[in-house]
C-alpha cells in the first residue's frame, strides 16, 4: 500500500513538472523514461499468464505495479528486461564509445596524443627493465576542466597505470 501511494505521488510530481514545462516550452512532454530493471519486475509482481505459479511478490517497487492507471505520460523502460550486471556492461561499452568519440572529435584528435602518451609510457617501462614483470600497463588521456582567474580552462591529464599479476586472477597495482 505504501509503495502504491509513493507511485501515485511520484507520477503526480512528474505530471506537475510536465505542466510546468508545457508553459515554458509551449509543448508538454509525452514520455517518462525510467530505469526499471528486470529484478524490480520479478520482485514486484508475478507476470499473469507467464506460467510461473511459483513466483511470489517479494516487494513492490513504486515504479512497477505502483503507477496509477490514469497516468498522462507514456512510460518507456528500456532496461526492463536487463539485470544490473548487463546494465553495467552496457554502461562500460557506452563509456568506451563515448570516450573514443570524444577523443577523436575534440581538439584536433586527442586520440593521437593518447597513443603517443601510451607509447612513451610503455617505452619508459622497457627502458628501466621492468616491462616483463608487469602484467598490464596503459596510459589514459583524460579531459580536465579547471579555473584560471575568472575563466574556465580546458586541458588534459594523463593517468598512468601498471598492474602486476601471476595468473591474471589476482592483481596488484
Amino acid at each position: 500500500m505504501k509503495r502504491k501511494i509513493i507511485g501515485k505521488e511520484f507520477i503526480c510530481i512528474f505530471d506537475a513538472f510536465a505542466q510546468d514545462l508545457e508553459h515554458k516550452l509551449g509543448r508538454k512532454p509525452a514520455y517518462l523514461v525510467q530505469g526499471t530493471l528486470c529484478p524490480d519486475v520479478i520482485e514486484s509482481c508475478p507476470t499473469p499468464g507467464s506460467g510461473r505459479t511459483h513466483s511470489h511478490t517479494i516487494k513492490s517497487h513504486h515504479n512497477v505495479g505502483g503507477l496509477p492507471n490514469d497516468m498522462k505520460l507514456k512510460l518507456i523502460e528500456p532496461l526492463k528486461l536487463l539485470f544490473k550486471d548487463e546494465v553495467c556492461e552496457m554502461g562500460r561499452i557506452w563509456m568506451f564509445l563515448r570516450h573514443f568519440l570524444n577523443a577523436t572529435l575534440s581538439l584536433g584528435s586527442t586520440l593521437q596524443y593518447e597513443f603517443w602518451v601510451d607509447e612513451i609510457f610503455i617505452q619508459s617501462i622497457k627502458d628501466v627493465g621492468i616491462y616483463d614483470s608487469i602484467w598490464q600497463a596503459f596510459a589514459v588521456f583524460l579531459p580536465s576542466i579547471g579555473v584560471q582567474g575568472d575563466q574556465t580552462t580546458h586541458s588534459h591529464v594523463v593517468s598512468l597505470r601498471t598492474v602486476t599479476s601471476q595468473d591474471g586472477m589476482i592483481a596488484d597495482w
